[in-house]
């Protein structure tokens, strides 16, 4: 097990509907002060940005990652900064029960990000998925009860809906897992409410819808489709759309999912006991219109950029129609508001997968 340390970030404004809104003024004036947080899968592609996120506002911050999905790279500012005492980062994993309990000690909160995703992965290896998200997330609940955590945030996932093809999807109503992840996630919401009962935790499973945004990774067999889409449209290759391309989904922004990390881990109106809150915009998109406005996106950046039509595919075993969340849940308890629509976001995505493809060239 190999520990480093490191330091604060710079803090940045989020764009909400043409004003701007100062999200770091809003966490800090919830936080109250400094506190101890844990972030699971701290080099991975959402833990990253919450890490930053959570040095910029002061706090201090202990990652835990096996390094097998993630990379120290997510991690530059944390790792190499100016404060570098306010990081520290362990190189374990979550499947280790008394890893987790080296890194729960001393900690106010947990977000918890560490696991395997991917609907595709978890029909090919379900045993990985299960050892990844069930054990791993049953040895954090754990060793976060032990140590006394005041609350803990885990990423749970809208496959946990399953059938369940009513429209918006609200927390009350889910259905049968349509894959091993989706019951894997099923499982740790289970888990959860197992141990808010008989141990008096607070937990917060949040139910991501379609997360997207810079550092998602679009190597592997298993990477989602919007990185994959831009790397494929800034090197000028065709892009892949399963089905006939109506498929719609709930995509969401980074941003938006670590406001509602923090919120939900500090919020005084979530009152114990265990939540399950939907993280998404409230809107739909379909994969075709996606295609569309990442290909406008990549073009805005560079003007001669050749496109390619879309290859349409056979519809995906495991896969879900349509999806679209009722956030207004997540919004009564803890004040949440989407900082970035899906146009927006993907926006500020090209910029980063463009400064990405040129580095390579």
């Amino acid at each position: 097990m190999k520990v480093s340390e490191s330091s604060l970030c710079n803090r940045g404004e989020l764009g909400l509907d043409g004003r701007t809104v100062s999200m770091t003024l809003i966490k800090s004036e919830a936080l109250g002060g400094r506190k101890n947080w844990l972030v699971t899968g701290a080099a991975g592609f959402i833990g990253s940005h919450l890490v930053d996120e959570l040095l910029s506002l002061g706090q201090h911050v202990t990652g835990l990652d096996n390094l097998c999905g993630g990379s120290l790279g997510n991690l530059e500012e944390a790792l190499n900064g100016a404060h570098r005492e306010s990081f520290q980062l362990i190189e374990a994993d979550i499947t280790d029960l008394e890893c987790c309990r080296q890194a729960c000690r001393g900690q106010d909160y947990v977000l918890h990000q560490a696991g395997l995703g991917s609907v595709p992965r978890s029909m090919v290896t379900p045993w990985a998925t299960h050892a990844a998200n069930v054990t791993g997330t049953l040895n954090v609940m754990t060793a976060a009860r032990e140590a006394g955590i005041r609350r803990m945030v885990f990423a749970s996932s809208s496959s946990v809906y399953g059938d369940n093809e009513a429209l918006p999807k609200v927390e009350e109503c889910i259905g049968a897992p349509l894959s091993p992840y989706a019951a894997s996630k099923q499982m740790c919401e289970v888990y959860a409410g197992v141990f808010a009962r008989c141990y008096g935790m607070e937990l917060v499973g949040l139910r991501y819808f379609n997360v997207y945004g810079p550092r998602q990774s679009p190597q592997g067999p298993y990477a989602a489709v919007i990185p994959l889409w831009f790397a494929a449209t800034l090197e000028g290759r065709g892009c892949q759309i399963n089905g006939d391309g109506s498929t719609s989904r709930d995509f969401c922004y980074v941003a938006n999912v670590v406001q509602a990390n923090i919120l939900a881990a500090v919020s005084p109106r979530m009152k114990g006991g265990f939540e399950e809150l939907n993280v998404a915009c409230g809107a739909t998109t379909s994969l075709v219109d996606l295609h569309g406005m990442i290909q406008e996106s990549c073009v805005a950046l560079e003007p001669g950029l050749r496109l390619v039509p879309a290859e349409f595919l056979p519809f995906r075993a495991g896969d879900i129609k349509h999806s679209l969340a009722d956030i207004s849940k997540l919004a009564r308890l803890t004040g949440y508001v989407p900082t970035h629509s899906v146009g927006e976001g993907l926006r500020e995505t090209a910029g980063y997968y463009a400064a990405v493809h040129g580095g390579q060239r």
